[in-house]
C-alpha cells in the first residue's frame, strides 16, 4: 500500500522525533476511472478518512475499512495518518488542513473533484474532521506552494464524534491534547469546540450517533446540529437507538447499520 508524506522528510512542522510517531502521511484509495455516457472521463469527490482512537492511537477498524466503504460508492478516499498525543494543537490540526490542501493541490493526478472533498472522521477523528470543518482558511501566505490552497473541506461526516471540549459532554484526554491546563483554557475550550465556531461558510455535514453511547454521549451530535441549523448550514442527522461505542460500520446492530447506505446516497446528493 502507497504512503504518501504530506510534507518533505524532516519538514513536518512541530514534528518530534521522540514521540516514535511517523510523519503525517496519507494511503490513497482511488477508484478505477468512469466514463460518462458520452465516453468522458468524470471526476469524483474525494473522502479524507480519519480514523478513532481517542488521539491515544489510530484504531484499524475505522481507517482501511471506512476507505473501501467509499470506494462502493464509486468515491475515492485517503485514510489520514495523523498525529496523537503527546502531540497537541496545533500539531494535530495542522495534519487535516494539511490532508485537504494536499489532496486539493493533487486532485488532476487522482482524477479528483477539487471542490468536492470531505472528511470523514470517528470518535477522535470525528473531532479532528469537526475541526477541519470549522477552523480552515482560504490559503495561507507563507509555507510551500500547497500551503496556499484552501483547507475549507466541502463537506464533513461526524460519526459518533467528539464535538465538544466541555467536560459536561466532552472526553477528558482530549481535553488534554487540545487544552492541557492552559492558562487561556476557556478560549481554548471554544476554539476547540466545534459546535462553537459554526460560521456562514462552515460545508454542510451528515453525522450520526447512537443514543445509547456510553463514551461519547449524543448531546454532542445535538449540540453540533442546532449550531449547524441557526446558521443555516445544511446537515444531515441521524441517532440511532441502539449500539455503544467505535461501532465502525456497525454490521450486526439492526437499525444503527443503516448509516452507512444513509450516507453513500448523502454523498451521491453532495455531487461527489
Amino acid at each position: 500500500m502507497a504512503i504518501i508524506n504530506l510534507w518533505e522528510k524532516g519538514k513536518t512542522p512541530y514534528y518530534n522525533a521522540e514521540y516514535g510517531q511517523p510523519e503525517t502521511s496519507l494511503i490513497p484509495y482511488i477508484v478505477p476511472e468512469q466514463k460518462d455516457e458520452n465516453g468522458n472521463v468524470k471526476k469524483t469527490g474525494c473522502v479524507i478518512v480519519c480514523t478513532g482512537g481517542g488521539y491515544t492511537h489510530l484504531g484499524p477498524r475505522e481507517s482501511d475499512p471506512m476507505a473501501e466503504l467509499i470506494n462502493e460508492a464509486g468515491i475515492s478516499a485517503f485514510v489520514l495518518n495523523y498525529r496523537f498525543g503527546p502531540y497537541k494543537a496545533p500539531a494535530i490540526i495542522s495534519d487535516v488542513q494539511r490532508a485537504v490542501r494536499w489532496v486539493r493541490y493533487h486532485a488532476e493526478e487522482f482524477n479528483i473533484d477539487p471542490e468536492k472533498i470531505a472528511c470523514m472522521g470517528f470518535s477522535a477523528g470525528g473531532h479532528l474532521s469537526s475541526m477541519a470543518a470549522t477552523l480552515f482558511d482560504y490559503g495561507r501566505d507563507d509555507g510551500d506552494e500547497i500551503d496556499r490552497i484552501s483547507c475549507r473541506p466541502n463537506a464533513a461526516i461526524l460519526c459518533y464524534a467528539v464535538t465538544t471540549m466541555n467536560l459536561d459532554y466532552g472526553d477528558d484526554y482530549s481535553r488534554s491534547v487540545f487544552i492541557g491546563g492552559a492558562e487561556n483554557e476557556d478560549a481554548l475550550e471554544k476554539l476547540y469546540s466545534a459546535h462553537l465556531n459554526v460560521k456562514d461558510d462552515t460545508p454542510p455535514m451528515f453525522i450520526w450517533h447512537t443514543a445509547a453511547d456510553p463514551i461519547v454521549p449524543v448531546e454532542n451530535a445535538l449540540q453540533m446540529s442546532t449550531a449547524l441549523s441557526a446558521k443555516k448550514i445544511p446537515f444531515e442527522l441521524h441517532v440511532f437507538p441502539d449500539g455503544a461505542h467505535g461501532l465502525a460500520r456497525a454490521e450486526d446492530i439492526p437499525g444503527t447499520c443503516q448509516w452507512s447506505d444513509l450516507l453513500k446516497n448523502w454523498l451521491q446528493r453532495q455531487g461527489f
